[in-house]
Order: C-alpha cells, then sequence, then structure tokens
C-alpha cells in the first residue's frame, strides 16, 4: 500500500456539522452538537499531535517526552495534572460545574520495536533501548492516534465544562504493549506494568470512576467507522515457554542419546489437539501457538536441550485454566515417554477484556450518531489489551475505531504491527466525538437515573 498521505478534510469538516441519523435520538442534543462543532474545529491541531508523537515514539516506560506533551496540554487546560503514574503515565482530573457521577477515559502512549519504512514526512527515525539491545521504534499499532485522540477530547470536554453534571478522568497509561527495559518473566518475581501498575498505585480512587471508556484504532474496519462489542471482546493473552531436556550425543548415533528435537516436535503436536479436541469451544474459543523453537548448534550433534515460546488466548477463564492444565500434562508426559524432560512455564500476561454489557447496551446509539450510522457489531479480536485491568474493577466499553481508507481493498490493509501499517487521519476527529459523546451521555443518563 502506498503510504502517501490522505487528506479529506472537507469532507470531515462537512460530516461534522451534519446532524446525526434520525432513528438515533439523544438526550443531550445540544451538548452532542456543540462536540461536533469544537472537535472539528481542532482536527488540524489534532493531526499535528498524532503527527508530532508518530514521528517520535517511545517504548514502554520509557514514553518520557510523550507524557511530558500530554502534561504540558492538560495543565494548559487548567486541569488537576498528576504525572509519574505507573512509571510515565499522566492523570488529569475535569471537574465540572455541577456534581454528578465520574467518568474515566483511558489511552495507551506506547509504541513497538519496529523500524518504519519511508514514505511519511512524520516516519519514524527513533531508536531505543529494548532488553538492553538498540531497536527502531515505530507507532505500529495506532497509540499515537489514541493519546492524540485523547488529548483533543479533553479539550474539548473542558470547554463544556461548565454544562457536565459530574467529573471526567483522563488517563494516559504507558506500556500497554508491555514493558521494553526487563523481560515478561519478571511477573515471575511479582512485576507489574502497564495499566495493572496504574491500578495497583490507585489511578482508580480518588475518585474512583463509575465508568471507564476506551477506544483502538484498526486495521480491519474502513476509516471512520466504529465497532462494539458487549461481554468478553478481546482476548486474555498468557505467555508459553517449554524447555525440553533431553541427553546429548553424536547425530549418527542417536539410540545412545535421548533426542529433545524429536520430542519437541511431538509436544507441537500434541499441544494442536488442546483446542481441536479438549478445549470446550461451546463455551468460547481459544489459540494455542508455538511461535518459537530453538535449539542445537549443528547438524552432527543431537542437542541437550529445546526450548520453545508461544502464545495462550482464551476468553473465558474456566476455559483458560483447563488449556493451562493440558499443556502442561501434554508436555511432560510425551517427554516422559521419550525418556526426556519437559519444564513448563505460564505466564497470566493479560486478561480478556470484558465490556459491561449494560453499559455497551446504553451507548450504542450514542456510537452510532457519533459515526453518522456506521457503527457495527465487532468480533471476537485474538488481540490483548491491558484496559483489561481497568475494565477487571469499573464497568466500562472499549471498542474500535477504523482506519483504513475507504478507497482501499480492506483485506489488503497491513495489520497493526506491521511497518506497514496506516492511518487515515481522517478518522481521528470520529474517534474524538465518540469519546466525548459517549461521556456527556453517560453524565447525563445516570444524572437522571
Amino acid at each position: 500500500m502506498s503510504r502517501r498521505l490522505r487528506f479529506s478534510l472537507p469532507f470531515v469538516l462537512l460530516a461534522a456539522f451534519m446532524p446525526p441519523p434520525a432513528q438515533a435520538q439523544s438526550a443531550v442534543p445540544e451538548l452532542e452538537k456543540e462536540i461536533r462543532q469544537r472537535a472539528a474545529a481542532i482536527e488540524s491541531k489534532l493531526i499535528a499531535w498524532r503527527r508530532d508523537i508518530h514521528e517520535h515514539p517511545e517504548l514502554g516506560e520509557q514514553e518520557t517526552r510523550t507524557s511530558a506533551l500530554v502534561a504540558a496540554h492538560l495543565t494548559s487546560l487548567g486541569l488537576e495534572v498528576r504525572t509519574g503514574v505507573g512509571v510515565t503515565g499522566v492523570v488529569a482530573i475535569l471537574k465540572g460545574a455541577k456534581p454528578g457521577p465520574v467518568v474515566a477515559l483511558r489511552a495507551d502512549m506506547d509504541a513497538l520495536p519496529v523500524k518504519e519504512p519511508p514514505g511519511l514526512p512524520f516516519a519514524s527515525k527513533a531508536k531505543g533501548k529494548y532488553l538492553d539491545r538498540e531497536v527502531d521504534v515505530m507507532h505500529a499499532c495506532g497509540h499515537d492516534a489514541h493519546t492524540a485522540i485523547l488529548m483533543a477530547t479533553a479539550e474539548v470536554l473542558t470547554a463544556m465544562r461548565d454544562k457536565l453534571p459530574g467529573t471526567v478522568k483522563f488517563i494516559f497509561q504507558p506500556a500497554e504493549e508491555g514493558p521494553s527495559l526487563y523481560p515478561f518473566g519478571a511477573v515471575l518475581m511479582g512485576k507489574s506494568w502497564g495499566g495493572k501498575l496504574m491500578v495497583q498505585q490507585g489511578v482508580l480512587e480518588n475518585p474512583k470512576p463509575h465508568v471507564v471508556f476506551g477506544l483502538h484504532v484498526t486495521a480491519g474496519l474502513p476509516a471512520g467507522q466504529l465497532a462494539y462489542r458487549g461481554g468478553p471482546a478481546r482476548a486474555s493473552a498468557d505467555g508459553l515457554r517449554i524447555k525440553v531436556i533431553g541427553r546429548q550425543g553424536h547425530a549418527g548415533f542417536p539410540w545412545r542419546t535421548v533426542d529433545p528435537i524429536t520430542t519437541a516436535a511431538q509436544i507441537v503436536l500434541g499441544l494442536q489437539t488442546i483446542v481441536s479436541r479438549r478445549a470446550d469451544l461451546m463455551k468460547s474459543p481459544a489459540v494455542v501457538s508455538i511461535s518459537t523453537i530453538n535449539g542445537g548448534t549443528r547438524g552432527n550433534i543431537i542437542p541437550d536441550s529445546v526450548e520453545m515460546t508461544g502464545t495462550i488466548r482464551t476468553y473465558d477463564q474456566g476455559v483458560r485454566k483447563g488449556i493451562h492444565r493440558d499443556i502442561k500434562r501434554i508436555a511432560e508426559n510425551i517427554a516422559v515417554s521419550a525418556d526426556a524432560k519437559a519444564e513448563v512455564g505460564i505466564l497470566e500476561i493479560y486478561d480478556t477484556t470484558v465490556n459491561d454489557e449494560r453499559v455497551t447496551a446504553r451507548m450504542v446509539p450514542v456510537l452510532e450518531r457519533a459515526a453518522d450510522g456506521d457503527a457495527i457489531l465487532s468480533e471476537l479480536s485474538g488481540a490483548a489489551d491491558d484496559v483489561s485491568a481497568f475494565l477487571a474493577q469499573v464497568p466500562g466499553l472499549y471498542f474500535n475505531l477504523g482506519i483504513v481508507p475507504r478507497s482501499q481493498d480492506i483485506t489488503k490493509a497491513a495489520p497493526n504491527h506491521s511497518p506497514d501499517f496506516f492511518i487515515d487521519e481522517s478518522a481521528l476527529v470520529v474517534g474524538v466525538r465518540a469519546l466525548a459523546m459517549v461521556t456527556v451521555n453517560y453524565l447525563a443518563a445516570e444524572k437522571t437515573d
């Protein structure tokens, strides 16, 4: 796909002032109209923020420039701002003119160790430290858009504070993609990061939100389309490591060895039966993938050991625990049958992202209006997100925003995490409208309930 810039600003400005669909009536039509006007008025600023952040990406727990940019903007709005939450996170409080509930809005700020190809005038040339290695860094998942959208949402809602019955808490979170300065294995020593660390440090207290909203841009939808799903929406993510220990020897005399390579191959095949034959797929789908296999030094030596790593994705806690049990049982027993030994380690990294059914149902008409009728029920996602740490404590809704140019075949769009991941910036203002509109509608509804 060409990475040249695509502009559709006139269309977006026109759409911003179009009335919402007649079939989806609003309880706060004047506030929604004002949101549309204010979001359209700062669209150029929104895009400039996104480009600046994109050009200067930072890895997890290293987002010092990004958090400084965010904090300076929120401070300029006159909000109560706290920095250093969860290492580099930023939290700000907007108090409306009237008492009411508390809405939290969350965006993640970190980038990925991916090299961006040339093509955009604001393409990243940044490098960063990742596990003691210098790597290229790119916003290949769209967190630059998330941060810019929430910065703009804060500006829109702050300008309307005299009409807000309640409080809005803006949460800018680091390290959604994981920490970059220490391995995931540090979780074994009780190390937390990202959303979980912010929760542990009290981000959901003083004041405690009644609801949490957030969005994620996706290459699975056309630009400006919104997608929602109540209940489990994004998978849990568990890291899997299996070390197969055999006995090293000459490859010409395999009977004098215990071959961990053939044993590892049998384990890989055996693990495929967990989802196909053992997991209760009537409850929910699941994935078990082995993604790396490492062992051996040369062709005529059977090695002493082989190490495999992979990922486990589930949407149901019972299915998740059953898969963990079956992986351990299958790997260990296959190894024993070959006179080898299997050491299995499973790290529970992120829980399933579960949207509150009631909140989702109430906000569907709002999302439809924000997207001018273009909002759909989303499929389950195999991706994980540590927004789950917030949604496990507070009911809420995490929805998707499409960013693929409308002129492009969506099946050919580069996916999130690809170096060719591309954002049609006409979608960004829809994200601002959506976050601001779900906020004012929730505040108004809860005030009158």
